[in-house]
């Protein structure tokens, strides 16, 4: 039963996002994302053509993040399947946000590098997904790595959700658990 009361129906559409965060060296993690658009239905593309179900876009993108900056170093497109052979034209349309940190802004930085009709929106889509993900993959990594990481760096998620808000319970607990360790 689905939550607006009706059961599901015919399924028309998938689309999946998953990202992973490995280790690449000892100054860098290495995350992978990808995003598919699955159609379960005949379809027809804006040119007319009509195309039978299956695989519609799948975008990839490799990056190479720094341990200590969370800057890109290094980035991979890859695009093994679109509508149409114009969509390759985008495939270098983020190669202007290595160099950027995975910092507040981010997302509005990369919309404004490539969103819109500067770039495909899918790959915006996906990197801009991307963003949070490789917060997560460095939290995971220093988790283990360096005790205490979070409470020592807990500065970098506030005002990112309301459970982080800067007035709200959780900051001002790590704030006095700071206190009480110095």
């Amino acid at each position: 039963m689905s939550i607006f009361g009706k059961p599901k129906g015919e399924k028309y559409h998938t689309r999946t996002i998953e990202m992973s965060t490995y280790k690449y060296d000892d100054l860098r993690f290495a995350v992978e994302g990808i995003l598919t658009d699955h159609r379960f239905k005949e379809y027809q593309l804006g040119s007319g053509e009509k195309r039978l179900p299956g695989i519609l876009h799948q975008m990839i993108i490799h990056l190479l993040i720094n341990k200590t900056t969370i800057e890109i170093e290094d980035m991979h497109v890859e695009m093994p399947a679109v509508p149409t052979e114009a969509c390759l034209e985008t495939i270098n349309c983020l190669h202007p946000v290595k160099g950027l940190n995975i910092t507040g802004g981010f997302i509005s930085k990369v919309k404004d590098i490539a969103g819109g009709n500067k770039g495909c929106s899918h790959l915006v889509a996906l990197l801009t997904s991307m963003g949070p993900a490789i917060i997560q993959g460095y939290g995971a990594y220093y988790d283990h790595k360096v005790p205490g990481f979070l409470l020592d760096n807990y500065a970098m998620l506030i005002n990112t959700c309301w459970t982080w808000r800067a007035e709200g319970p959780l900051v001002k607990k790590f704030k006095e658990n700071k206190l009480s360790r110095m």
